[in-house]
């Protein structure tokens, strides 16, 4: 069983300091790695699947989040307003209202529906210090978001493909859900009071779930101030449950914002808006990855995926040019000399890094290296670039196999 924050730390992944203060870590080199590496994962799958980036400001008007509703339902879970030249502003708790006054900056006709815009955005929330620790609780939330606005006919489809994306992404971090949960309103509890929205929204939910055969558990008290939603949950070592990604149905900020479409019969018609995040929030999806993983990433999330290990100082340079090669392959690629102590003690400095190429006389004189893989087999010579050609492969599919014939 694994603590990602004590592992985080051993490994150099993430630290914190009360100088910065409680929940605001900072990210380390290797951890930064993680996050990067991560993050560009998910942008590019993104627009394989039609999604355009955008950025909108982490600072909004007062007014912005009571349009919204957050002022009025979720202000316990905010900064209070800085007033900012005759103005008051806030640090955002999401990132929807930007996105929702983006798409409404322009006219849109039905033609162009469904509009996917998707942001790697920070967002705030003033959590209680008693619930902070390590990535999963913090004040400072870099989140995958995302806001499809579409016509009611296309929403079940673009949950249907949102809760396939999760899939994919699951698979590529080599994670699993523990459960679907439908999260509904409960009977206290800041909730729009609208009864025939819910009940449109949580029956497109449904019907999604049921639909891709997926088993899910129904709860009361879970849902977003505005809407129901499929949280994906993901377990911890000791069995405790947190909500990774979700897909929400939204009926209300388009109504709020005033958001319109043009139909094919040229008259204005409202969209609905679907909120969904593929790997939540960048700090948790890290936090559970430090943990199932227990440091051992998937080849191409690893820190450093490669570690060169001249057998002697006579091998350093042909070692350092084979780095050089990796890293022009697109691989993240380090030299572990001599001088940081025997082989054996490097094999084992290193043994959460995926590949071992280890170079002796023989090797460097006919461009060849011994390859060990971190699950300890180890594979015959072969040619250096047949070498970094495969492990690229791999990497670049993002395949949670470190090696395949």
């Amino acid at each position: 069983m694994h603590d990602h924050r004590k592992l985080g730390r051993e490994l150099d992944l993430f630290d914190t300091d009360p100088l910065i203060g409680a929940g605001l870590p900072y990210w380390l080199p290797d951890g930064a790695t993680v996050r990067h590496t991560l993050e560009e994962y998910i942008r590019a799958a993104e627009r394989r699947a039609g999604y355009q980036h955008v950025y909108s400001p982490v600072l909004g008007k007062r007014e912005l989040y009571e349009i919204s509703g957050h002022w009025a339902h979720y202000n316990d879970d905010m900064y209070p307003p800085m007033d900012v030249g005759g103005e008051q502003v806030v640090l955002r708790p999401s990132l929807c209202p930007g996105h929702a006054v983006i798409y409404r900056s322009r006219s849109h006709s039905y033609r162009e529906l469904p509009l996917r815009i998707a942001e790697l955005g920070a967002m705030y929330r003033s959590e209680l210090s008693g619930v902070l620790g390590g990535l999963t609780r913090v004040r400072a939330i870099q989140l995958n978001d995302a806001h499809i606005f579409c016509t009611l006919d296309q929403v079940a489809d673009e949950v249907a493909d949102a809760l396939a994306l999760i899939g994919s992404a699951y698979r590529a971090m080599g994670i699993t859900a523990a459960r679907y949960r439908l999260s509904l309103p409960g009977a206290t509890g800041k909730y729009v009071a609208a009864p025939d929205m819910w009940s449109r929204a949580s029956k497109l939910l449904r019907e999604v779930l049921d639909g891709a055969g997926l088993s899910y558990q129904a709860v009361e008290g879970e849902a977003a101030f505005y809407g129901p939603k499929i949280d994906v949950q993901v377990a911890d070592h000791a069995g405790r449950e947190s909500t990774l990604s979700t897909v929400q149905v939204d009926f209300y900020q388009p109504e709020r914002f005033d958001l319109h479409y043009i139909g094919p019969d040229g008259g204005k018609h409202r969209p609905v808006m679907v909120h969904r995040s593929i790997i939540g929030s960048v700090e948790r999806a890290v936090a559970h990855l430090i943990e199932h993983h227990g440091g051992a990433f998937p080849a191409w999330l690893a820190p450093s995926q490669i570690a060169v290990l001249p057998i002697s100082a006579a091998e350093r340079a042909a070692a350092d040019d084979l780095r050089d090669r990796c890293i022009d392959a697109g691989l993240r690629a380090r030299v572990i000399g001599p001088e940081s102590g025997s082989l054996s003690a490097r094999v084992r400095e290193t043994r959460l890094t995926p590949y071992q190429f280890i170079l002796g006389p023989a090797e460097t004189s006919n461009d060849e290296v011994s390859v060990r893989l971190r699950d300890g087999r180890r594979l015959p010579t072969q040619p250096t670039t047949t070498a970094i050609a495969h492990i690229r492969t791999l990497t670049a599919h993002h395949n949670t196999h470190l090696w395949t014939d």
